[in-house]
C-alpha cells in the first residue's frame, strides 16, 4: 500500500488549520498543522514532508522566513506560501525566495489541490529528468564526468564523436581536471571497450626505469631483472594505454614510442624479438608542447602522431556553474546518506574560489567538509579549516610552471615541510610531489 504524501501546514489561524486539515486528508494526504513559524520549523526539522504550507504574515518568525531556512535544510521539498493580503509583488518575492507557488486567502479546496498536486507532478518529472540523464551518462561511459555547462557540454559531444574511431588522442588540461577520466570514457565508448585499460604516469617513473615499464624486459636485462616482465604496451594488448604527462618522456623515448606508433611492434629490454602489439594510445598534458616543441623537449613528429585529435578540459575556475553538481556527486560518492542538506552559503562560498587544484582540489575539500559537518547538513561554518589555504588567483604573467611552482612552495610552508600531508593537500600522489620538487629544485626548509 502506497504510503500517504506528508504535508506541514503552518498558520496562526487555528479555524482554517482546522478545516484545511480536514479537506486534505479527505483527498488522501497525512497533514500535520502548527500555529507559528518556530514551532513548524521544529517539527519540520523532526520529520519528514514532501509539502509545507504556510502562511506569510504570522507572529514571531514570519512565512518568508520559515521558507528561507527550510530551504537550507532541504532544497527539494514542496513549498506554498498562503496569505489573505497577496499582491503581484507577493507573488513574485514569493517565487524568487524559492517558494514553489503562491495562493491568495479565500481558496477552496479544489484551487488548493490544484496547486499541491501541480508541484509534485513538476517535481516528479525533476526527478525522472536526473535519473534518466544520469541512466544516459550511465550507458555512454560519462557518468564519471559531471557538468552542465556549455563547455562540459560541447567536451562530452566531442568525446562520442572521438571515442568510436581508433585514432590517437591528446588531450590537454591542467593537472586535476579530469584527463584520466576523460580517457577512460574514450576507452569505454570504444570497440575496445572488453580490452584493458592501462594507464601510467610518465612523471611518476624514474628515467631509468620507463623504457622496461614501457617495454618490458627479459630475465637478465639488467640489474635486478630476475624474471620476464610485460611492460605497458603488452599488457594493454587490445585494448588502450593512456599515458599521462607525455610531455615528461625523455628525447630517446619518444623516438621509440614514435616507432611503436608507426609499426605497432615492440622489443623488450633485453630481448631480440620482436612483439606484435594492438594497441591505441591516448595521451594527455598539463604543459603546453606545441612550446617544448619550438624549445627542442619535444619531437615534433611524435607530437603530430599523438596530436591526430585534441581535446581541451577547461579548469574549474571557467565552469564554475558546475560547482553544485560537482559537490552533490562527491557527497554522493563519499557518504551512504544521499539525503544531504546543503546551505546555500556553502555552495556560494565554494563557487567564489580560484580552484588551482581543480576538480581533485574541490573533491578534497568536500571530503574535509563532510568530515567536519553535523550528520546531514552542509553549513559554511564546515569550510573554516580551508582558510589555512593560500588564495591563488590567476596571473596572466605567470607560466602554469610557475603557479605550480608556487602552490607547492605555499603548500609545503603551511604543512611545515611534511611532504606527505603537503600531497594530501594538493591532491596528489606523494611521489609526484617529489618527481615535481626535485624537478623545480625546492627544498624543504
Amino acid at each position: 500500500m502506497k504510503s500517504k504524501q506528508r504535508i506541514l501546514l503552518i498558520d496562526d489561524d487555528a479555524s482554517l488549520n482546522r478545516v484545511l486539515e480536514h479537506q486534505l486528508e479527505d483527498v488522501g494526504f497525512s497533514v500535520e498543522t502548527k500555529k507559528d513559524g518556530e514551532s513548524g520549523l521544529k517539527t519540520f526539522k523532526s520529520g519528514r514532508f514532501e509539502v509545507v504550507i504556510s502562511d506569510i504574515a504570522m507572529p514571531g518568525i514570519n512565512g518568508l522566513e520559515v521558507l528561507k531556512r527550510i530551504r537550507t535544510l532541504d532544497s527539494d521539498v514542496i513549498f506554498i506560501l498562503i496569505t489573505a493580503f497577496g499582491t503581484v509583488e507577493d507573488a513574485i518575492e514569493a517565487c524568487h525566495s524559492g517558494a514553489d507557488d503562491f495562493l491568495t486567502k479565500p481558496f477552496g479546496i479544489e484551487q488548493l489541490r490544484f496547486v499541491i498536486e501541480k508541484a509534485l507532478r513538476l517535481r516528479n518529472l525533476e526527478r525522472e529528468n536526473i535519473a534518466l540523464r544520469t541512466q544516459v551518462q550511465s550507458e555512454t561511459g560519462l557518468e564519471n564526468l559531471i557538468g552542465k555547462s556549455t563547455v562540459m557540454q560541447k567536451l562530452f559531444q566531442q568525446i562520442i564523436k572521438v571515442a568510436p574511431s581508433d585514432i590517437t588522442v591528446l588531450i590537454f588540461g591542467e593537472s586535476g581536471t579530469g584527463k584520466e577520466l576523460t580517457a577512460r570514457a574514450l576507452h569505454t565508448l570504444s570497440s575496445r571497450t572488453t580490452g584493458p585499460f592501462i594507464p601510467l604516469d610518465c612523471a611518476a617513473i624514474p628515467d631509468n626505469l620507463m623504457e622496461s615499464e614501457l617495454f618490458g624486459h627479459v630475465k637478465g636485462a639488467f640489474t635486478g631483472a630476475n624474471s620476464d616482465r610485460k611492460g605497458k604496451f603488452e599488457q594493454a594488448d587490445g585494448g588502450t594505454l593512456f599515458l599521462d604527462e607525455i610531455g615528461e618522456l625523455k628525447p630517446n623515448l619518444q623516438a621509440k614510442l614514435l616507432r611503436v606508433l608507426q609499426e605497432h611492434q615492440i622489443e623488450p629490454v633485453g630481448s631480440n624479438h620482436i612483439v606484435d602489439v594492438d594497441v591505441r594510445i591516448l595521451a594527455a598534458t598539463n604543459c603546453d608542447l606545441s612550446q617544448a616543441v619550438t624549445d627542442g623537449s619535444f619531437r615534433q613528429d611524435l607530437f603530430y602522431r599523438l596530436a591526430v585529435m585534441e581535446l581541451n578540459l577547461p579548469p574549474l575556475r571557467e565552469r564554475l556553474d558546475d560547482v553544485p553538481e560537482l559537490t552533490s556527486f562527491f557527497i554522493q560518492k563519499h557518504t551512504s546518506d544521499q539525503n544531504w542538506n546543503i546551505e546555500p552559503e556553502f555552495i556560494r562560498e565554494l563557487s567564489k574560489r580560484a580552484w588551482p587544484g581543480n576538480i581533485r582540489e574541490l573533491e578534497n575539500v568536500i571530503q574535509r567538509a563532510l568530515v567536519l559537518a553535523e550528520k546531514g547538513h552542509l553549513t559554511i561554518r564546515d569550510l573554516q579549516q580551508e582558510s589555512r589555504l593560500p588564495t591563488h588567483h590567476t596571473h596572466h604573467d605567470m607560466t602554469l610552471e610557475a603557479v605550480e611552482k608556487r602552490l607547492i612552495i605555499e603548500t609545503l610552508n603551511l604543512e611545515n615541510g611534511n611532504q606527505t600531508h603537503t600531497a594530501d593537500r594538493l591532491g596528489i600522489p606523494r611521489h609526484v610531489l617529489i618527481y615535481r620538487m626535485k624537478k623545480w629544485g625546492i627544498k624543504v626548509q
